[in-house]
């Protein structure tokens, strides 16, 4: 499976939690896991609503393979 996105990664390098995370954004904890460990993925909405939880560029949640292979849409 191919991973898609840095949720966790960007939750560490911000010390929170997937529960914290799950509050935030008022989803459950298994479904920030399954996020966490790219089982599944938020929609593209949601994507948003996590980067402004976390303070970052939605960008930044995406993984250089996937910010390399869609670079020219991403622009």
């Amino acid at each position: 499976m191919e991973r898609i996105n840095r949720i966790k990664v960007v939750l560490a390098e911000k010390q929170r939690t997937n529960h914290w995370l799950a509050q935030q954004v008022g989803k459950d904890d298994t479904t920030i896991s399954k996020w966490c460990t790219n089982s599944s993925q938020p929609s593209i909405e949601m994507f948003l609503q996590i980067a402004e939880c976390l303070d970052v560029d939605l960008l930044d949640l995406l993984t250089t393979s996937i910010k390399e292979k869609y670079h020219h849409r991403l622009k």
